[in-house]
């Protein structure tokens, strides 16, 4: 499908690896100049090398997404690249898992500067740039984990909903010019899956990584997980002229596990 988003300029934060890359490589593959970024530049590096076979250019950016100084760089260096910013997809790295006992004070303040502040940080350097594109929108990454708490999650559950807040607002207050929608992933076969995956057969939860694998899926109707690339289209999608009249909205990219609207 053409989205007819070719040679808009998306930013794609925490996109070396997982959900962002796979909103990185279908962005890409339908046309769009995409900044992606990340700390690790051996993962960075790797991840653009991927990239560069889809028909829109893909540049990578050195960028801690905690660090406001960095965002700010990585929008000055889309803008440079390629004149402008049409689109930013906001993606972070998990946060610790534990419950409310066993999370410090210190995880707290750590998950919300790479949740919600990195969005923040995001919107306020690009939101010129976006106001100045016919085409201006904003997709966050988050978790169905903000409709429905998951256990031993308790940072995920609790400041995930900020991200919620911050797009019902924006998508009002950017209005009209600027769409603003977020998506809610349920489990997706990322690196981060795997390891987890990967210590429950060391630890003898399961005899294989593939049942290790399926257990993740036990409570999606369509019994298996996502892969990044199954978001990353829908991402794509929310971008395009094709979701002109979405702004606001909260999608579930969830196989069906939510049990509630």
């Amino acid at each position: 499908m053409n989205l007819g988003i070719a040679g808009d300029t998306v930013i794609v934060t925490a996109s070396s690896a997982g959900l962002g890359r796979g909103s990185a490589e279908a962005l890409a593959d339908e046309g769009a100049n995409v900044v992606i970024c990340g700390r690790d530049p051996e993962r960075l590096e790797s991840a653009e090398r991927e990239l560069a076979g889809l028909d829109g250019s893909v540049v990578g950016v050195e960028t801690d997404i905690t660090n406001k100084e960095d965002i700010d760089a990585l929008v000055e260096a889309a803008v440079e690249e390629f004149g402008g910013v049409d689109h930013v997809v906001t993606s972070a790295g998990g946060v610790p898992p534990g419950g409310f006992a066993d999370t410090t004070e210190k995880e707290w303040y750590g998950a919300f500067d790479m949740l919600v502040m990195s969005a923040v940080w995001t919107v306020k350097a690009a939101r010129p740039n976006l106001e100045a594109s016919d085409a201006g929108t904003i997709t966050c990454i988050t978790s169905t984990t903000v409709k429905e708490v998951a256990d031993d999650l308790i940072l995920s559950n609790a400041v995930r909903r900020s991200v919620i807040g911050l797009v019902k607002s924006l998508s009002r207050e950017l209005a009209p010019s600027v769409r603003v929608n977020a998506v809610l992933p349920a489990a997706h076969e990322t690196s981060r899956i795997e390891e987890l995956v990967e210590a429950g057969v060391e630890r003898g939860d399961h005899d294989t990584y593939e049942a290790g694998l399926q257990s993740w899926a036990d409570d999606i109707p369509l019994g298996r997980i996502g892969g990044p690339r199954e978001l990353g289209d829908v991402v794509a999608f929310l971008a395009s002229d094709r979701a002109s009249f979405v702004t606001g909205a909260c999608v579930p990219v969830d196989g069906g596990r939510l049990a509630s609207d």
